[in-house]
């Protein structure tokens, strides 16, 4: 086997699949915790989500399949969280550092305005 092909294997085994959903359950924990929500991850380009990844303390994922994985968990953390809201574990604790990552959108300016 060559190099390439020892690689393209571990990528598709077992323990490859489970390092790469262990990765993904650590950066949705931190996504989550910051009130960032699936669709606004996915609408991040690439080098802000590698930067979110190495605040989070993990190496930025290689390929889309991981942050696919992360959309689905924060997905399913959010439907728990509103279908339990008195759950210790249902309540966000860096919400204030989502406009780190997520920019709200910008009003236009009306002459209305003071």
């Amino acid at each position: 086997m060559t190099d390439s092909a020892d690689t393209n294997a571990y990528a598709h085994s077992n323990a490859a699949e489970h390092a790469r959903l262990d990765k993904a359950r650590r950066l949705a924990a931190y996504v989550w915790h910051r009130d960032i929500t699936s669709a606004e991850l996915l609408n991040m380009p690439m080098p802000q989500r590698r930067k979110l990844a190495r605040e989070a303390n993990a190496n930025p994922p290689s390929t889309d399949e991981t942050w696919q994985v992360v959309a689905r968990l924060l997905d399913e953390k959010d439907a728990w969280a509103t279908r339990n809201p008195g759950h210790p574990a249902a309540r966000r604790q860096h919400t204030d550092e989502k406009i780190t990552w997520v920019k709200p959108p910008v009003k236009p300016w009306t002459p209305g305005d003071h």
